[in-house]
């Protein structure tokens, strides 16, 4: 009898290291990456200069108003001067100007507002608690996004940790996350319910529940609307899959959008008796008031199509990775060069494995996680044309909602690129164009010398990834993370703090 215990008591103790070994392998790196997130948002939260966030005095003072006047703001001529924003700006808001004439962003949903009420009163209007109030939020959509990745393929974690590190790292997103403005609300709720949805549709989230995301969206920013089209993706998928009635269908359409559009429409009748039928978001008071925010008309007519399109692609890219400020830092030309070729191999990689993928076949939850991240991608690409097509806003913080897909492309894209014939061919490739620029180079006087370096240690790197034994890979995988977050202490520090604090 002694000897069946002391097995019983051996067997217990294996399956409780078996549990500790495989938490710490899934949840280990996740918290570590959060962890990181939160101390690199911190350091910008509290170096990046007063004001020096798009758009902070505006949300800020929409905070103050619902704080010490205890009612909503409301969007009027006058709340937006463009020839006194570009004072601002351009002198780095001097403590001498007031930023309380900048209310342009009264128009907004109340939910981000009025969960900063409290911080706000706590702090006693600390610009920097409002900050880390808003980097919290950004963390929490970190989280969020590890989820998210985690449902397409649960047993394999680095998916998870990896892409969500590449997108938490990202400069640009973490100096958005770390100022004060409801991005933050709107991509931790968004990806929130995208993490439900693709639960939804294993029969893990009840309706009701995505229903109550989807309002609580449609009280947060007009960007998280799309989540309406993405809920009818959702039940649409379910319905299909399991075969159910129509009844069934009625029943989760009603269950899924009374909750949202009940919430939803609550702040849309306010504005019906504030701004009048039918601007129920109040936007076209909005584009009423911002009168001399730049317009793309007048900008084609000035500067042509062409031109037009290559400025854009080109602010929309480096606005995308890190281009601070109000638009008005931009960092080394060569760290855009390596980014453009890490984004051009990324892409290359995750179309090859997309195509792979579904030649082989994809599991019906991944083909749910590429349909509604994709769709939801798609949405915010719409978005961000759409409103170029009027007011010229070429940033890619604009696309951030759809950065879930643009994970998991990144892994899936780093996977490919790091088989080792893909690897070592594509270093090869790079040895040749060395070759011809250096030549070309010498032909025409003028070497290349940064671009031939940058694209030789693209090359010495999927060398060494190629001739690796692929369970070191998961090194390289370390080492990239490592590289953004030392990307990201470089940009604060090498260009936000010294080009945007006050002489």
């Amino acid at each position: 009898m002694m000897k069946y215990k002391v097995d019983a008591d051996i067997a217990d103790a294996n399956v409780r290291l078996e549990t500790s070994q495989t938490f710490f392998k899934i949840a280990g790196p996740a918290i570590i990456i959060v962890l990181t997130y939160w101390v690199v948002g911190i350091l910008y939260a509290v170096n990046t200069p007063l004001w020096q966030v798009p758009d902070e005095p505006a949300h800020y003072n929409y905070v103050r108003a619902l704080a010490e006047e205890l009612t909503f703001p409301v969007m009027e001529p006058g709340d937006y001067d463009q020839a006194y924003l570009s004072q601002l700006t351009s002198t780095r808001f001097p403590l001498n100007l007031s930023i309380d004439a900048v209310e342009y962003e009264d128009h907004q949903p109340p939910l981000y507002y009025l969960l900063a009420t409290p911080v706000y009163w706590l702090s006693g209007g600390a610009v920097l608690a409002l900050r880390l109030f808003s980097l919290a939020l950004g963390g929490v959509g970190v989280v969020m996004l590890l989820l998210i990745l985690r449902e397409f393929i649960p047993e394999q974690p680095s998916v998870a940790w990896l892409g969500g590190g590449i997108v938490a790292f990202i400069p640009q997103f973490i100096a958005m996350m770390s100022g004060i403005n409801n991005d933050a609300l709107t991509i931790a709720l968004l990806w929130l319910w995208l993490w439900l949805a693709l639960r939804y549709l294993r029969g893990k989230t009840a309706t009701w529940t995505l229903g109550l995301g989807l309002g609580l969206l449609l009280l947060t920013k007009s960007t998280g609307y799309g989540a309406l089209t993405l809920a009818i993706l959702a039940i649409y998928l379910r319905y299909r899959r399991e075969g159910q009635t129509f009844q069934w269908l009625v029943r989760e359409m009603l269950l899924l959008f009374l909750p949202g559009l009940i919430l939803g429409g609550v702040w849309w009748g306010r504005n019906i008796t504030v701004y009048g039928w039918p601007d129920i978001m109040g936007l076209q008071r909005h584009d009423a008031v911002v009168v001399g925010q730049p317009r793309t008309m007048d900008w084609i007519a000035r500067d042509g199509l062409l031109t037009f399109l290559r400025d854009a692609l080109r602010t929309t890219f480096r606005s995308f990775w890190g281009q601070f400020g109000w638009m008005g830092v931009v960092v080394d030309d060569r760290i855009y060069r390596g980014l453009a070729i890490f984004s051009t191999l990324l892409g290359l990689g995750a179309i090859w494995k997309l195509i792979e993928s579904l030649r082989a076949g994809l599991q019906p939850r991944q083909r749910d996680a590429l349909l509604l991240l994709g769709m939801s991608a798609l949405i915010t690409i719409a978005m961000f044309l759409g409103y170029n097509l009027t007011f010229v806003q070429h940033q890619g913080r604009y696309l951030f909602n759809a950065l879930p897909l643009f994970a998991l492309a990144a892994v899936m894209g780093l996977a490919r690129l790091a088989q080792r014939k893909t690897a070592i061919g594509l270093a090869l490739f790079m040895l040749i164009l060395l070759i011809v620029l250096g030549v070309f180079g010498l032909l025409r006087g003028d070497l290349p010398f940064w671009t031939m370096a940058l694209i030789g240690a693209t090359m010495v790197t999927l060398g060494i990834t190629g001739l690796l034994p692929p369970k070191y890979h998961i090194l390289m995988a370390v080492g990239l993370l490592m590289g953004l977050v030392v990307l990201d202490i470089v940009c604060l520090f090498g260009f936000i703090v010294p080009m945007l604090q006050l002489p």
